[in-house]
């Protein structure tokens, strides 16, 4: 059965980093299936080709000129070509993008591709494995949306067809041919769908860090590696904020119990991360798997005597929320009161407005703010079989002098989140950490 490798754009961004993702690739004959993503930064003061390549659509919009910034996307691929040392028509390939972009019919989504599709090409030919365009076999409908059976469907017949491939991610088609891209990060999903399509035993997510950290480095230097976690927790950190992978990559995966790894291109000999369905309850005998952290959330506190004698008083607060086309990240209650807490960014310009409208359909006894807070995520399989879990992460808080603003435990029983300002989001992390990790 093969393995599915997905490269970064740390992992593809010189000819260096070809000649490594070379070596790993042919270090194990059942590495069949590639994905790669655009070129990252090579150095500090680079920027990504994804990046160039949005200022040259933007460029081409405004009908400005691209020469410039086109030059510095074939500097980067040139290098590439040059440090490898393969033959490959750059100049046409680039000619071909230049033509389609001005001439005025081309979509953000074609030109976002490109970094993809021609780090594809020049990854093939220096494998010399077959190449196979993305938009073959990630099928989008016309409405943009992925469309699950046809591309599996198509990875399906491509296996048939191609022992080996080096598939672009980041994108796909509709059956018109218009090129679709998923969010940023999109590379990992691409990944999980070609890894479900072919019937991969493995999902190989490379990148530039050994393995996934149980906290963020830059608030707590030298944090744990996990060496196994569930797919589920991944899910819970990822979403949470934790820079892991696409929080999406992990439904074709779980659908057919593939196990994925993450491990470091730079330290191909280290052991990395693997994400599964299931980890034994004893092991490493943690409680805690990882935290992390978003912020920028506001909270809106609804009090109001005898709420709960009011069976359509959340239909009501819900339908207010909808009108407003505003997404609920978290509503936790009690008996007379209720909290939503929502995304700041999707307030702007509406705090005002939506408190009037919960006030005249819930007739509130009182409404009140709380702005700038950060979601603090701990997340565990073991945690609701440990006793004094919430004690160690509460203690800590009150040890680091953090006023707690909002608690929220998910129904698994795999999270613990509580809401603390941002200004105190660090320190906050840095207790917890501490306190149940040491």
């Amino acid at each position: 059965m093969p393995i599915v490798c997905k490269f970064g754009g740390s992992s593809l961004a010189n000819s260096e980093q070809f000649k490594k993702v070379k070596d790993i690739i042919e270090s194990d004959e059942n590495r069949l299936y590639v994905i790669p993503s655009a070129p990252g930064k090579a150095r500090n003061g680079d920027q990504k080709v994804t990046d160039l390549l949005i200022l040259l659509y933007n460029m081409a919009v405004h009908k400005l000129s691209p020469n410039e910034v086109m030059s510095m996307i074939e500097a980067r691929y040139r290098e590439i070509l040059d440090g490898i040392g393969i033959e490959f028509d750059l100049k046409a390939e680039l000619d071909t993008i230049l033509s389609t972009i001005t001439s005025g019919k081309v979509s953000k989504s074609y030109v976002l591709s490109r970094g993809e599709y021609l780090n594809g090409k020049i990854l093939a030919a220096y494998l010399g494995y077959d190449f196979v365009d993305a938009a073959t076999v990630i099928r989008f409908d016309e409405n943009g949306q992925w469309d699950e059976e046809a591309s599996y469907r198509a990875l399906e017949e491509m296996k048939e067809e191609h022992a080996s491939a080096v598939i672009p991610g980041f994108y796909g088609s509709t059956p018109s041919g218009k090129i679709i891209t998923f969010s940023r990060g999109g590379s990992d999903l691409s990944g999980a769908i070609v890894a479900r399509g072919v019937g991969a035993d493995l999902y190989e997510n490379w990148t530039d860090v050994s393995g996934l950290l149980a906290v963020d480095p830059s608030i707590v230097p030298h944090p744990r590696k996990i060496k196994k976690i569930t797919y589920e927790e991944l899910r819970e950190l990822s979403y949470s904020g934790a820079k892991v992978m696409h929080d999406e990559a992990m439904f074709p995966v779980i659908e057919k119990n593939i196990p994925v790894v993450i491990r470091n291109t730079n330290a191909k000999d280290e052991d990395g991360s693997y994400i599964v369905a299931n980890v034994p309850d004893d092991m490493e005998g943690e409680n805690i798997t990882g935290i992390a952290c978003r912020k920028g959330f506001d909270v809106i506190n609804i009090e109001k005597f005898r709420m709960n004698r009011d069976l359509a008083f959340h239909r009501k607060v819900l339908s207010v929320l909808e009108a407003n086309d505003i997404y609920l990240e978290h509503m936790p209650s009690s008996i007379d009161s209720i909290s939503l807490v929502i995304a700041s960014k999707y307030l702007k310009n509406k705090t005002d407005q939506l408190i009037a409208e919960l006030q005249t359909f819930t007739n509130a006894d009182r409404i009140t703010v709380d702005h700038n807070i950060a979601l603090i995520t701990i997340v565990g399989r073991n945690m609701k079989n440990r006793v004094g879990t919430s004690a160690h992460i509460f203690g800590a808080l009150a040890g680091a002098n953090v006023n707690i603003r909002v608690i929220i435990q998910g129904a698994s029983e795999m999270n613990i989140i509580v809401g603390v300002l941002d200004e105190e989001a660090d320190k906050s992390i840095e207790a917890i950490y501490n306190a149940t990790f040491s």
